[in-house]
């Protein structure tokens, strides 16, 4: 019944949502982009965009430090049109090294100026939270509590039982170590961290990995971006939402053009579709992210997150101290990386 109302609820937004693009002519019609992806619902999302503009979306769909990585081996070839989604040090660091074009859209303006990159180089899109999601079947076979905190996760009950994605590589999962140390404090935020690598038997290259396993019971906890976790409710699983009462990180996933797209035109369009009113709505129905337009309509599947303690990552101070945290991390956690 569950899975039927928030499929229902999401069909509705996106029937509400506003057709301003579609009922504009199609000048770029049977154009395509080349896109880099990190988010769920994608293949929905660009589906609405297709049938709006007539611009076909290819995408490959990976974690924003992979992406990172590729744009500085390819060594300033061009490599996609666009980059959709991820954490936004990703995104910092590349418009830094030059691999990002300037662009301002004029639905920018519509996005808070604290989401927006002063020159340029990226527009944020949405909001990823970070939950637990935990297997109740696992708990009641082990008889363990559910983790409330992240002190919690650090418990010896939950040895082999937590796990987690490698920061280096996963920009949500970035943010969770970033705001650990911002709770904490430095000395004992890597405590924190400490612990909880003890019950973490490996960290897996996808974000979306840690959700899935404690959806299949594999362990009992994944660290979750929020929108893998709620679709994985909707579908039965035996699982619930936690979110840690110390706070959790809600970071900004941005939108941007590629440095010399190759088709600069339809790149455009596709980001100023998403950061309309109604690419908004359709982003939110299909991805399980809070939108940054405020006139954007929030689905009621994902107002649950209006009741967690979410704090905003700094993105200055994030992206100036991602090399010195994700160097320590690698030195002292990195052998247990996929």
């Amino acid at each position: 019944m569950r899975k039927t109302t928030i499929l229902i609820a999401l069909s509705a937004v996106l029937a509400m949502a506003s057709i301003s693009f579609a009922q504009t002519d199609k000048p770029l019609k049977g154009q395509s982009i080349s896109i880099f992806a990190a988010a769920t619902g994608i293949d929905e999302t660009f589906a609405e965009f297709t049938k709006d503009t007539g611009i076909k979306v290819n995408y490959l769909e990976m974690s924003s430090g992979e992406v990172l990585t590729r744009l500085r081996a390819s060594k300033g070839k061009n490599l996609a049109d666009a980059w959709f989604g991820g954490g936004v040090d990703s995104f910092m660091v590349a418009g830094q090294e030059g691999f990002l074009e300037s662009y301002v859209s004029p639905e920018a303006e519509k996005i808070p100026e604290k989401y927006r990159d002063p020159d340029g180089f990226w527009t944020g899109l949405s909001m990823v939270a970070v939950d637990f999601i935990v297997n109740k079947d696992i708990l009641r076979e082990k008889g363990l509590s559910a983790p409330k905190s992240w002190i919690d996760l650090g418990k010896p009950e939950y040895k082999g039982e937590v796990m987690m994605s490698n920061p280096t590589i996963s920009g949500t999962n970035y943010s969770v170590i970033f705001e650990i140390l911002e709770i904490f404090g430095e000395e004992k935020g890597w405590e924190v961290i400490r612990n909880i690598d003890a019950n973490i038997p490996f960290y897996t290259k996808r974000g979306s990995a840690p959700p899935n396993k404690a959806a299949m019971g594999e362990v009992a906890v994944g660290i979750d971006p929020y929108d893998v976790g709620v679709k994985l409710i909707a579908q039965g699983h035996p699982v619930i939402s936690i979110f840690p009462k110390e706070g959790t990180p809600g970071s900004l996933a941005p939108i941007a053009i590629m440095k010399g797209a190759k088709n600069m035109e339809a790149a455009k369009a596709f980001v100023d579709w998403c950061l309309s009113k109604r690419g908004q709505e359709v982003q939110m129905a299909n991805t399980a992210k809070v939108g940054t337009r405020p006139d954007a309509e929030v689905p009621e599947y994902l107002r649950g997150l209006k009741n967690a303690k979410i704090i905003l990552v700094d993105p200055i101070k994030s992206g100036e101290k991602r090399e010195e945290i994700l160097g320590r991390w690698q030195k002292e956690f990195g052998e247990k990386a996929e």
